[in-house]
Formats: C-alpha cells, sequence, structure tokens
C-alpha cells in the first residue's frame, strides 16, 4: 500500500496482517479523494474504522490539519501507530482503541466536531447505527462530509443527513453523506 498524493506522495504504508482488516485499494482511495479534494486542506478528520490508517494518512498528506484514528484490534493500532511514525505525523494525530460506537460517545464528550469522517467498516457492518450516532453527538461539521464504504448494503442516513453522491470503484462503492439541505438553511 501507498499514499496516493500529497506531500508523502508513493510512500509506503503497511496494512496489518490477516483477513480481519481489509485495506483500502489504492484506486478506491483515489476515487474518493478526487471527490473531495477541495475539502482536504486544513481539514479536521476522522478515520473511525481505521485498518492501516489509510484514509486518515492520506488527508494528512494532502494538507489535513490532524487527524483522528480509532480501531479496536490491538494489531491494527500497532501499525497504524507505526504508519504514523514512518511519514512523520505525529504532531498531527491521535489514535484511540475503542468499540466504534464508544468512540464516538467519548468523541462527543470531548466536544470535537469533524469536516471529514471515513467509515470503512469490515464487511456487511450495517452503518445506520453509526450515521445516527455521529447525528446526534454533533460530530459533523455543518459542511463536513462523511465517506463511508460498503459493499452491498448502502448506508440509510437518519433524518438530516442525506447521501448526496455515490462512486463505484470495483467491487466497492463509497457515499458521500452531508447534510440534508433542509438542515443546512
Amino acid at each position: 500500500m501507498r499514499i496516493i498524493g500529497g506531500e508523502a506522495r508513493s510512500r509506503q504504508i503497511d496494512a496489518p496482517k490477516g483477513m480481519d482488516t481489509r485495506p483500502t485499494l489504492d484506486r478506491v482511495r483515489e476515487t474518493v479523494f478526487d471527490v473531495i479534494q477541495f475539502r482536504v486542506s486544513g481539514a479536521v478528520v476522522l478515520d473511525l474504522f481505521a485498518g492501516s490508517g489509510a484514509y486518515g494518512l492520506e488527508a494528512l498528506s494532502r494538507g489535513a490539519e490532524s487527524a483522528l484514528f480509532n480501531d479496536n484490534s490491538t494489531a491494527a493500532r500497532r501499525v497504524i501507530e507505526s504508519n504514523i511514525a514512518r511519514l512523520g505525523y505525529k504532531a498531527r494525530s491521535e489514535l484511540i482503541g475503542l468499540d466504534a460506537g464508544k468512540a464516538l460517545d467519548l468523541l462527543g464528550e470531548r466536544g470535537l466536531s469533524f469536516d471529514l469522517i471515513f467509515l470503512d467498516p469490515p464487511y456487511r457492518m450495517n452503518m445506520d447505527g453509526i450515521l445516527d450516532k455521529i447525528l446526534s453527538l454533533s460530530l459533523l461539521r455543518q459542511n463536513g462530509i462523511v465517506i463511508a464504504e460498503y459493499s452491498d448494503i448502502i448506508p440509510v442516513p437518519p433524518e438530516g443527513l442525506s447521501i448526496c453522491k455515490v462512486k463505484k470503484a470495483g467491487m466497492t462503492r463509497v457515499a458521500f453523506i452531508r447534510f440534508s439541505e433542509e438542515e443546512r438553511s
């Protein structure tokens, strides 16, 4: 795996070994960052199911202000920590290791909010509860976007959020979710 754009372009990153984590392919990340390219610089980013940290690291490489990584796997956290150090992003990164729901609760308690929230959960995981929690805890900033990767179960945003775009890269689909137009007024 490698970083595909920005200051760390072409630098290699590691992925956790085994079948528990499926690294996001370069072409999927390229598709995502083509869509959000003008929103990354200066953004505060959450990579909720971080795995290797590829989404958050890519955002940092492209000028994001900071990235918070979360993964409940010890092996994944070791790899993410190593990737952050190798790329020199320790000062702009934070790593936590909780179940996704508990991580969101913690972030809400801390009063944090994000411009970009990357959701790349395990296959077949229903993200509906995650999206509800993001909305109810005010974790998404007013002009922010949730980028949700899925294979076959399309995320259903709660009232107040809507899917503004869907892109396909191979077998993977990515939904771009933001506040509904009514909510933005």
